[in-house]
Parts: C-alpha cells; structure tokens; sequence
C-alpha cells in the first residue's frame, strides 16, 4: 500500500478521538490526567535513584562505613540517605497505583466506545437500503466495519499510552540534552529502519487482510453452518459435516499460509532492523562509560545517564512502533468511518408529506420497471395495474414472476428504476418514508424468527404498543396464535427459539403464526402476506386466510399463495409472469378465460385426484 494512502488514513484519528470524547467527556479527562502523572513517574524514579547512589558513596568517602548504624542514625548522617528511600518508595506505590487507575479507566472507556459505536452503527446499517444488504461488496465492507467496533478497544489505550510516553521521552531527552546532545541524534538515526520497517509490514497485514474479507465471510458462514441447531438435521441426513470441514480446512490453510509467509518476513526483517537501536545503545553506552572513568561524571550520574538512555531507547523505539502501528489501526478505522459515509438512495423528501388516513383510492403502478443491482433481466418491466382502497388483491404466478418484488415496491423498499406507483393520486416517493411504512404491514415468507419472548416476537410488529397486553392476544387470536402460546409453559412470557437455555422450539407451521400475529399486531392500512403460510397444512392455510379476508374488512390486503385454494378466496387476482400482468380477475373469471391461470389451478387440482 503507498506511504501517501498510509499517511492519509491517520486522519482518521481525529474522528475517533472525537468518538472517545463525546462517549464519556469524564472517563476521558480522567484517563489524560492520570497518564499525565504516570509519564512524569520514571524520570523521578531514575533521579532519585541516582542521588541514592551518590550520597551513598559519600557516606562511604566520609568514613561511615566504620560507625555502627544507631551511631549514624543519632548523630543524622543517615538521614538525607533514608529520606531519599522514603521518597523513592512512595513514588513506585504512587507510580503503581496510577498505571491500575489508569488501566481502570480507560477499560471503562474502550467498553462505553465499543457500544457506543456497535449503537451507531446498527443505527447507520437500518438507514441503508435494502439493496445495499443485497450486494457482497458492502456486505464485506458492513463485515469489516462490525469487526472495528471491537477490534479497536486497544487502539484507544495505544493513542494514550503513545501520548504518555512521549511526555516521558521530553523529560528524559531534557536530562541526557543536558549531558550529551548529540547521544539523542545517534538514538533518533539507529531506530529510523526499525520504524520504516514495522510501518511497512504493518501496510502489508491490512492490505491482506483487506483482501481476504470475502474469504472469511466464507470461513464464518462455514463456521456457523457447520455447527448450528438450523442445519445440524440435514447435515447428518447428508454426511455434509465432512464436506463442510474440508471446505473449511482448505480455506483456513490458505488464509494461514498467507498470513504465515508475511508473519516470518516481518519476525527475520524486525530482527535486522532492531539490531541497529541495539547497536546505537551500546556506543552510547561506552561513551558515558568513558566519561565516568574519566571523572566527567559521578557513579551516580552513570546510573542515571545509562538508565536514562535504555529507558529513552525503549521508549523511542515503542513511539515509533507504536506510532507505525497506529498509522495501521487507522487504515482499519477507514473500514469503520467509510461505512457510515454510505448514504441510503431511498429517503424521505424534505417535505414529504404524511400518509392520507384513510385510503381512500389506493395504489396505481404506472409502466413500472426494475431490475436488480447487476442483473441483466427486468424483475419487473411494463408493469400496471391498480389496487383499489379496501380490496383483498391475491397475486400468483410460478416462481420469478415478481411477485414478491411487486411487494417490495409497495412498502418502498427498492423505488422503481422506470415508471412511478401513486397513492391516492400522488407519487409514492412524495410520502414520509417512514410513515409510510408505518401503513403498511409485511410478513414475508423468510420472516424472521427472533429468538426473544412470545409476546416480544408478537410486539415487535408495533414497538410503541409493546406493553399493551390487550392488543398483543388480540393479534394472537386473530392470527390462530393464541392456542400455540397458551401451550408453552410460560405462555407469553415463554422465550422461544433454542438459541438460549430456557428457550422452547417451534415447529415451522407454530412460527409461521407468530410471525402474522405481529402482522395483526401493526395494525397498518395495508396488509401484505407473502407466502407466509408455506409450512401450514392446506386446511390450516385456508383457516389462516379465511381469517384474515374477514379481519380485512375495510383494509387494502393483498395475499401471496401458491395454493390457489386459498387465493380464491380474494376479491380479485393478478396473474404474473415475465414480470408483468397477464391477467386479472376473479377466480370465475379466470377459469373462464382458459389462460395461464386455469392451466396452472388444473395441474394443481389434478395433484389432489
């Protein structure tokens, strides 16, 4: 990756550390000031030991070897030395105790980032259009975005431990400038190729990483799917676990060998690299030796000046790194932050305008047109018709007809690529988004089946009514849900699913209702089923759907079924095909019409002689 992208990616930092400041102003200036303290921790240590080391040798010259202790206590010679014990005590306890309070902070700090930022970006992924969700890029740009928001808890302490140490390194740099200047100069050239190094090899794990992000999308999806109550019946009627792992093994390995070649190149390189910081040390190191035997300097002073240089070694030789690993931690924030710069197409207008309550003409698709991100043929092309305010619509057709795209389209959730659908006369785009889906209440085929509360799945379908108790068994009745719930031990308060361990599984048909009651429990202007009935038995779906033409009574509904049994039941039926309408009417109508219809209730029909 170039120097200039590297260097780029720490502007980055200026966004995060504004993160950390807004999530907890308090947790912020604490962990500062406290870091503050510490810096100035080890150059107090480092002189204070020296001026132990110095007036023990003057106790030594004066001849108090000789005098017993209690003798040099009472007559205090001892004094000035003990003092200086006391002081340096009390500094490493202090020193100890800020580095705990300061790691005590700032782990409160990195917890409230980390769901600070999981919060925002579940806020930023809700905006985002459903198309969005349905391209593999931006899933693997959503995926390496989750992963930064608990992948850069260290990166928090590093910016302030970076911050720390540099403080520590002016007030060493002061003390050996005082000395020997030109010391800091050779320090500064021997540690330069360990830094390029570490910042080079830092670039070349992102950019793998980078680029593997498919991969291990594919090396969790096979995670999960290998060991998950959802596939483990099938996978032993089939003996997939076999084939599963060996996908795994072989993808792991590739990963693991790339990751492997660029691990020894950095470990040989890194080598060769600190051996040059290791080398300045040493000259350093003769030199203020030198000097001693000399008598420019006192043993005291060799103390502090070799002490002072290791430490300002280590420390300059962190900084970089550190400041090389931070400039690689900001590339990954280039994951996080470039997500929430995606901006969703399907929004409300300024000054869109509320839903009409009620209906009263309906919807009208006018030459509507759409086409999948990337597909080359049209879900849906020339597409018109009406649904009138009040009617039960039933929609059928073989499978990619477009039925459920139509559906989509109606709850806004893609916007047609050609054409416009109005409501009561007026564009759909012109209506508040979220009002407008506020209207309408779907249950698709693939609903979802959270594992949360029976009356939490059913109250879900309308959060603000949550606890109104009276509304959600309504919803349950309505949708035949109420006898599957007053069987589990808990009843309402039963969690369901078996991810937990006092959760009770459903069969598919007992999810199935759940998932309309909380389609009841919107109690929206608009109804939609798709296909949500598929694990009902045909006199369990025909309940279903006699149930909810009655509950529809004044509503605008519309129904998607393959068995046309049930469909029948609607006060009229689009037939789809090649994404548009074929035909419409009543069933009578149809039946008559001898069209695609009828061929397809006959060869239905004829399953059932």
């Amino acid at each position: 990756m170039p120097l200039r992208e590297r260097i780029d990616a720490l502007r980055n930092l200026r966004p995060f550390l504004r993160q950390i400041w807004q999530t907890s102003r308090p947790l912020t200036l604490a962990s500062l000031c406290l870091r503050l303290v510490q810096a100035l921790m080890p150059v107090a240590l480092l002189y204070v030991g020296k001026l132990i080391i110095d007036e023990a040798i003057r106790l030594v010259a004066i001849g108090s070897a000789d005098a017993d202790l209690v003798t040099l206590w009472n007559t205090g010679a001892l004094h000035p030395l003990a003092g200086l014990v006391a002081l340096e005590f009390a500094l490493a306890v202090l020193s100890d105790l800020f580095a705990r309070g300061s790691n005590y902070v700032d782990s409160l700090l990195s917890e409230r980032f980390t769901n600070a930022t999981s919060i925002r970006l579940m806020e930023h992924a809700a905006t985002l259009d459903l198309e969005d969700f349905e391209d593999p890029d931006l899933q693997d740009r959503l995926d390496r975005a989750r992963r930064q928001t608990m992948g850069r808890m260290g990166l928090l302490g590093q910016l302030f431990g970076q911050a720390q140490d540099a403080i520590t390194v002016i007030s060493f740099a002061i003390g050996l400038i005082a000395y020997a200047p030109w010391l800091m100069l050779l320090l500064a050239i021997a540690l330069i190729p360990a830094f390029v190094g570490e910042s080079h090899f830092n670039a070349l794990g992102y950019s793998l990483n980078f680029h593997w992000t498919p991969e291990r999308r594919q090396l969790e999806y096979l995670r999960q799917t290998g060991a998950s109550v959802e596939t483990a019946k099938e996978i032993k009627i089939f003996g997939l676990h076999r084939f599963l792992i060996d996908r795994f093994r072989t993808l792991s390995e590739r990963f693991y060998a790339a990751n492997r070649a660029l691990a020894r190149r950095r470990a040989i390189w890194g080598t060769v690299l600190a051996a040059l910081g290791t080398l300045g040390y040493y000259v350093a190191y003769a030199y203020i030796v030198w000097r001693t035997v000399h008598g420019d300097f006192s043993i005291g002073d060799l103390t502090f000046l070799a002490g002072s240089f290791r430490r300002l070694r280590q420390l300059l030789e962190g900084l970089l790194i550190g400041f090389s690993q931070v400039a690689g931690q900001a590339l990954y924030l280039e994951d996080l932050f470039s997500f929430f710069e995606i901006e969703p197409e399907i929004a409300s207008k300024p000054d869109a305008v509320p839903v009409p309550t009620p209906i009263e003409r309906g919807f009208v698709f006018e030459n509507v047109g759409f086409r999948y991100p990337g597909a080359e043929r049209w879900a849906l092309r020339g597409l018109e018709f009406e649904l009138r305010a009040g009617e039960v619509l039933a929609l059928v057709g073989e499978n990619g007809a477009g039925k459920t795209t139509l559906v989509k389209l109606l709850a806004r959730l893609y916007d047609p690529d050609e054409g416009r659908i109005l409501l009561d006369g007026r564009d759909l785009r012109d209506y508040d988004l979220d009002d407008l889906r506020g209207n309408v209440g779907v249950i698709f085929q693939d609903f979802v089946r959270y594992h949360l509360t029976a009356r939490e799945n059913i109250g879900v379908g309308r959060l603000e009514a949550m606890g109104d108790e009276a509304r959600i068994r309504e919803a349950a009745r309505r949708a035949l849900a109420d006898e599957v719930i007053e069987a589990l031990p808990q009843q309402y308060d039963q969690m369901i699913g078996r991810r937990f361990n006092t959760g009770v599984d459903l069969s598919g048909g007992q999810w199935q209702k759940i998932a309309i009651a909380r389609a009841y429990m919107r109690d929206a202007q608009v109804m939609i089923l798709d296909e949500p009935t598929a694990a009902l038995d045909a006199r369990a779906e025909f309940e279903v759907f006699q149930r909810f033409k009655e509950l529809s009574s004044g509503r605008t509904a519309v129904l998607i079924s393959h068995r046309f049994s049930s469909v029948r039941m609607a006060d009229r039926i689009l037939v789809l095909g090649g994404g548009k309408v074929e035909a419409s009417g009543t069933h009578d109508e149809l039946m008559a019409q001898r069209g695609r219809y009828a061929e397809l209730f006959e060869l239905q029909a004829a399953g059932y002689r």
